[in-house]
């Protein structure tokens, strides 16, 4: 391409002005071509490095912590603030920010990453840096906010696509805005490419097991609504793109108050299931130690011929009361059955209880000079 691109002339598109294609004055192919006059608007991007970086280093950080370098497990993405309802909408409801962030291997980083470059460039230029830094969060929330009305209790999800494919919609947005204003190729590669692409990112993720469908769609739909609600004024107060603007605005405060109400409540709550997870892991080191106190108490009776009742005693002190305090610790979790930790929880009470009794049982034998059947 020869020439240049005045200045002036994304100002005028943005104004929504005019611009005559037939003034001699001014090169047709230069004054038209959007590449051009989207670089001379805002050369730097920003936004769009700052997000590619955060994502590497937060999955470098993840690395380094031990999270698989194609896998990590749900664990590992749930530690790290992933998307989650029954940890979401127990009060951390942080993780709808924080999941936009994490990915559960370098493929589904680098598929990510590679589509935010190829779309972050143009729609940060397009709206501008501080718009385009709204676009992308609002989206990523909206869409991790549709996963929890789809999926709710039964997905751990993560990952920057729903925002991604926000800023695809807001590029749809942007391109039917000003599709007479620029060059009849740039309009035809962008917007159907666009349009190409987040159809087959749809379509791929009701294919494939896995794919958080639901923050693709959230996504992409916020990005519509939010990229019409960003586009520059133009015109008088009664212009049409005015109209759509508070139109759009009003669909997407709609749809927000209405997945609010739509959130299913949550199966269990997680504050809860962490709590008996850290119960059943010291309920079960006590157990491996009160194994070894055991065998401690019956080398210890045969190594000084200990009594009866001083055998009892020592079972008593330091078996019995130690199941007693074993059993009360599990017995004060209350979970909701739906839990998973719900059934191991039940089966090591049980355990703790049965274990009391039977050396309770044995000490009393013991103070009575007979040994119980079965106690060997």
């Amino acid at each position: 391409m020869t020439g240049s691109t005045p200045p002036a002339i994304f100002d005028r598109m943005a104004k929504g002005d005019p611009i005559d294609i037939s003034d001699a004055t001014t090169p047709v192919p230069d004054v038209i071509r959007l590449d051009q006059a989207l670089k001379q608007r805002h050369p730097g991007l920003p936004v769009t490095y700052t997000l590619l970086l955060v994502n590497l280093g937060v999955f470098a950080a993840m690395l380094a912590m031990g999270a698989g370098l194609w896998h990590s497990s749900n664990g590992i993405q749930l530690a790290w603030g992933a998307n989650f309802g029954p940890a979401t909408q127990d009060g951390e409801w942080w993780r709808l920010g924080t999941a936009m962030f994490l990915h559960f291997g370098v493929l589904h980083l680098a598929m990510n990453l590679w589509a935010l470059w190829d779309v972050g460039q143009l729609v940060e230029r397009m709206y501008g840096p501080v718009r385009f830094a709204i676009l992308y969060f609002a989206c990523g929330l909206a869409g991790n906010l549709a996963s929890l009305v789809i999926h709710g209790n039964r997905a751990v999800s993560g990952g920057a696509s729903g925002a991604i494919l926000g800023l695809y919609g807001a590029l749809l947005v942007f391109m039917w805005q000003e599709r007479k204003r620029v060059h009849p190729s740039d309009f035809r590669w962008l917007f159907w490419g666009a349009t190409g692409f987040a159809a087959l990112m749809l379509a791929v993720g009701f294919w494939i097991p896995g794919i958080d469908n639901a923050a693709h769609g959230g996504g992409f739909a916020a990005g519509a609504l939010c990229g019409l609600v960003l586009m520059p004024a133009s015109g008088s107060p009664g212009s049409p793109l005015l109209r759509r603007r508070v139109i759009a605005g009003a669909l997407l405060a709609g749809a927000v108050v209405w997945l609010v109400v739509a959130l299913p409540a949550p199966a269990y709550r997680w504050t809860e299931e962490l709590a008996a997870r850290r119960e059943i892991g010291a309920f079960l080191r006590e157990e491996a130690d009160i194994g070894q106190a055991w065998q401690s108490v019956v080398a210890q009776g045969r190594r000084r011929g200990a009594s009866f009742d001083e055998i009892a005693g020592q079972i008593d002190s330091e078996i019995t009361d130690r199941y007693e305090d074993s059993f009360d610790q599990l017995s004060r979790l209350h979970l909701d059955p739906a839990a998973p930790s719900a059934g191991q929880l039940e089966r090591l009470r049980r355990y703790a209880e049965s274990r009391r009794d039977a050396s309770r049982a044995l000490a009393d034998a013991l103070r009575a000079r007979k040994a119980p059947r079965g106690s060997e």
